[in-house]
């Protein structure tokens, strides 16, 4: 089905009302894995479709898994964990590579990864699960919550939640990452942010944030009186069985099988800089977590991420880039940003997600919503490449052309052995319809 064209004039209009929208709702509070989530809670009892004779759905996840295997030829490329829900439920999931290279430890869905920015989706889902349970007002200003977030002309006055978490501060992109990554403490960089030179006026535009966003850590803990850490574990990824997810350095390099990170080839020192802003970059879990995490936001635990909750986070509030015009960057138009959350619309079908990247890591989700498609990907390098690899996906879910978005199949590199380039078959459609 296609969609409309949801313009940033229809966006922002509608982002006006939204501190008013969960006023009234309610859901059951517990701990465990809740109940009447069937898909999650069907497949926890399931074979984990993690080999060739498992793998189920549209896709031929033969061929597929055959595209992942060149991909993995690329020199910066070192493991990769990918998984893949069809129709709400998981039907592919395989590691490739290696956590550690050194050691010969090979990927497994079981390796925990870093999401890095994938992260903020939490932070947005937290912050309106919470206001549902009437715990945390979403129009109140940022500064009472009593932050260490200062803003120029005391914007933290006039600015609230909606306006954090979508990245609309005013401030010029990125501000102060990079004396995060030196080691200054985020309070005190925060505390300062209202020196940072404007991008726009606070309120008026998309500029992306890391230190700033990480403000509504500090909101959950003045809130709940809990750590932020707590408050995502418990509202969040305990009731939806994610038992590797957390937040923090020990929650990567405590588990069993955990991804080094690696840049150019050489693997690299493990930094706390972005576990230091756990609202911004702070978790980590395996692969099959991960998709557990989008299988809620489609829809699939209702009990803990409810309809109402869905439904703003993932409204864009803001325009953002407009986007190129080669590769599956030509397909896409209205760049939107809700609560934490990516959004466009990719050859007339609505797709919501996140990217991330941190030195020696990087991440992305992107689902459909309405067909409740979707594909979760962790990895531990600084390539690129995999972040069009969904496009291949979905094009193959859409039944849409083969289309070479990766850009492997005319580089040697990457063929498989015998075939060069230019050759019968090598420049074949790889995904069936």
């Amino acid at each position: 089905m296609k969609h409309w064209l949801r313009s940033p004039v229809v966006w922002a209009a509608s982002g006006l009302a939204a501190a008013g929208l969960l006023v009234g709702l309610s859901v059951s509070r517990g701990g465990g894995v809740v109940p009447g989530t069937p898909a999650i809670a069907a497949q926890a009892s399931q074979l984990l479709p993690d080999t060739p004779e498992r793998w189920q759905g549209k896709v031929d996840y033969a061929a597929f898994d055959a595209r992942i295997n060149r991909l993995m030829r690329d020199p910066e490329m070192v493991g990769l964990s990918v998984a893949t829900v069809e129709n709400g439920r998981l039907a592919f999931v395989r590691g490739y590579g290696f956590a550690d290279r050194e050691a010969g430890l090979a990927v497994t869905p079981q390796t925990v990864f870093r999401w890095a920015s994938v992260s903020k989706g939490v932070a947005g889902t937290l912050a309106y699960k919470l206001a549902e349970e009437g715990r945390l007002s979403l129009s109140a200003p940022l500064a009472s919550f009593g932050t260490s977030l200062k803003l120029s002309g005391g914007a933290e006055n006039r600015l609230a939640i909606p306006d954090l978490l979508a990245h609309r501060l005013g401030l010029s992109r990125n501000a102060y990452d990079g004396k995060l990554e030196s080691g200054d403490p985020a309070p005190m960089l925060r505390n300062m942010l209202s020196t940072v030179p404007q991008q726009c006026l606070p309120g008026d535009c998309h500029s992306y944030q890391n230190v700033a966003y990480d403000a509504f850590s500090e909101i959950v803990g003045n809130a709940t009186r809990m750590p932020y850490e707590m408050a995502a574990q418990q509202q969040l990824f305990a009731p939806l069985g994610m038992i590797s997810a957390g937040l923090g350095m020990a929650n990567l390099t405590g588990a069993k099988s955990w991804a080094r990170p690696y840049r150019r080839g050489s693997v690299q020192v493990l930094s706390d800089a972005y576990f230091r802003v756990p609202a911004a970059a702070g978790v980590s879990s395996n692969i099959i977590d991960l998709a557990r995490w989008m299988q809620a936001q489609m829809g699939q635990a209702p009990q803990v991420v409810s309809a109402g909750v869905r439904a703003e986070i993932h409204r864009p509030r803001v325009a953002t880039y407009r986007g190129g015009r080669s590769g599956p960057d030509s397909l896409i138009i209205s760049h939107g940003y809700g609560q934490g959350w990516r959004s466009h619309i990719y050859d007339g079908h609505y797709l919501v997600g996140h990217g991330g990247a941190v030195n020696g890591y990087r991440a992305a989700m992107w689902f459909d919503p309405e067909t409740q498609n979707g594909i979760v990907m962790l990895w531990n390098s600084g390539s690129t490449r995999p972040f069009r690899l969904p496009y291949e996906f979905f094009d193959s879910v859409y039944g849409r052309p083969f289309s070479d978005w990766m850009d492997i199949d005319k580089d040697p590199r990457f063929l498989d052995p015998g075939i060069v380039p230019g050759a019968p078959g090598a420049d074949q459609t790889i995904l069936a319809d």
